[in-house]
């Protein structure tokens, strides 16, 4: 899961830009874990946080600084990194007054999923607590996270992104800035997560509609991959087609 020393001394020159800094992740599920994991290995001194104790145990063991509460947590981090279920779950954390209080002043990188209106109301909440924020979003598993595969994607204050992105840079593969409006990244995330989930779908139908017909989903799979390597160049012209409003058919 982690990056090898090649990928260590590609990532160099934002790890030694970024030595003084300061990490806190809350959240230590597979995804949260994976991105702990990352800080450390690019040498940030990194603090760790998660509602169900006894998940830090190996980050710790690996030099991470395990929090006993949420405000101890954040009071540690230049930045804070969140990654949660949903923004229901983040509210439920940075909402408590002693942590509100304790980020007043630093910056929030919220990575947990949800819709781009909720992603607003944070952001507005955020401001008017003196809580710096950015919001963003994960396209790939966590086995690239550290690696050159990982995607990225961060909406919010283009400065404010400017600032960190050294630091967000260590967690490996490609960063995007997306604008200004802070919903943009949520927007993304389930404009593309609406085509993973919908092709798999169909794939899974079509393997049962194969499989009535006495067909295994493996004597399948080689035509199926054929019909996918026809939709990108599909997508590129119906972008264009609705960019323009003229349906080519």
């Amino acid at each position: 899961m982690f990056p090898t020393a090649e990928h260590r001394a590609a990532r160099g020159s934002s790890a030694n830009t970024s030595a003084t800094v300061t990490v806190t992740v809350l959240g230590l599920g597979p995804m949260g874990r994976a991105l702990a994991g990352a800080f450390l290995e690019g040498g940030i001194r990194t603090t760790v946080w998660n509602r169900t104790p006894g998940k830090d145990r190996d980050l710790i063991d690996r030099g991470a600084t395990g929090a006993a509460s949420p405000e101890e947590a954040v009071s540690a981090g230049d930045l804070v990194v969140v990654c949660v279920v949903n923004y229901d779950a983040s509210d439920a954390v940075l909402r408590q007054e002693a942590v509100t209080a304790a980020l007043k002043g630093r910056t929030v990188v919220n990575l947990s999923a949800d819709t781009p209106a909720r992603a607003r109301s944070a952001g507005r909440w955020a401001a008017d607590h003196g809580i710096r924020c950015l919001d963003g979003a994960i396209m790939t598993p966590t086995t690239t996270i550290g690696t050159p595969d990982a995607v990225f994607l961060h909406s919010g204050p283009a400065d404010l992104y400017e600032e960190h992105r050294p630091v967000l840079e260590i967690l490996g593969g490609t960063h995007t800035h997306l604008g200004e409006d802070i919903g943009r990244a949520a927007a993304y995330d389930l404009a593309l997560l609406d085509i993973f989930w919908t092709a798999m779908s169909g794939y899974a139908h079509a393997l049962a509609v194969a499989d009535a017909e006495g067909i295994s989903a493996t004597e399948l799979a080689p035509f199926a991959k054929g019909i996918g390597a026809i939709i990108p160049p599909v997508m590129d012209e119906y972008a264009r087609d609705v960019a323009d409003g003229t349906y080519s058919g």
